[in-house]
């Protein structure tokens, strides 16, 4: 089942690094990713059906930090759609907390469980997109960290479970799930992982209109 966006209705995307792409340097506020091109998809072949789109995606930012400005940035706004990308900051390069803790899955779920309830609980639709890894090849450059192959194999080690934590929250809240890892992996098969991330953890140009793609597939 899809989500019907009917008009006047306002979406809203939030996450991390993914979905922010410098929104708030750009003049609408949606970034260069995504949610522009989202927008920009609906607007032409809906244009009987104006939606209102809004972004607080913030770089670098974890279940955690989510919680902590959900209220302000996200239920404040009381939107009828939110769709959230966050997970893969609580991994890899960001798996510390500020005590040096690594970040246990059963946490990322608790927290992440926390975001959906209060807009569950006001009726809001949920769209779910699953954190991902690429298996792009050799050294990249990740932050400021150059991070090799087996560096990567760690950050899988850690992700796969904190995705089948999402997905478990997205059949608990009947929430429509973006299962982004499983396209990435199968549209790597064809035309190589370099071709949608770099990194393998930021999208390409390609690979923001991936998710544009697959996202306009759950309101459609």
């Amino acid at each position: 089942m899809t989500i019907t966006l009917r008009p006047g209705s306002t979406v809203m995307f939030t996450g991390d690094s993914i979905t922010d792409c410098r929104r708030r340097e750009s003049e609408d506020g949606l970034g260069s990713g995504y949610p522009l091109s989202i927008a920009g998809q609906w607007g032409l072949r809906h244009p009987d059906r104006p939606v209102t789109w809004m972004n607080t995606g913030i770089g670098g930012h974890k279940v955690r930090d989510l919680e902590a400005r959900w209220q302000t940035d996200v239920l404040d706004a009381r939107p009828d759609v939110v769709s959230i990308l966050v997970g893969v900051n609580d991994m890899g390069w960001h798996t510390l907390d500020p005590d040096g803790h690594e970040i246990p899955v059963a946490d990322f779920a608790a927290g992440y469980d926390r975001l959906l309830a209060p807009l569950a609980a006001a009726g809001t639709e949920l769209i779910l997109i699953e954190p991902f890894l690429l298996p792009v090849s050799g050294s990249v450059q990740a932050g400021d960290t150059l991070v090799d192959e087996k560096i990567r194999e760690e950050w899988r080690a850690d992700l796969d479970p904190k995705i089948q934590a999402v997905r478990g929250l997205a059949r608990a809240y009947g929430a429509r799930l973006l299962a982004a890892d499983g396209m990435f992996a199968q549209l790597a098969a064809t035309a190589g992982p370099e071709h949608w991330s770099a990194d393998g953890v930021h999208p390409t140009p390609a690979g923001h209109a991936a998710l544009a793609e697959a996202w306009l597939r759950l309101v459609e």
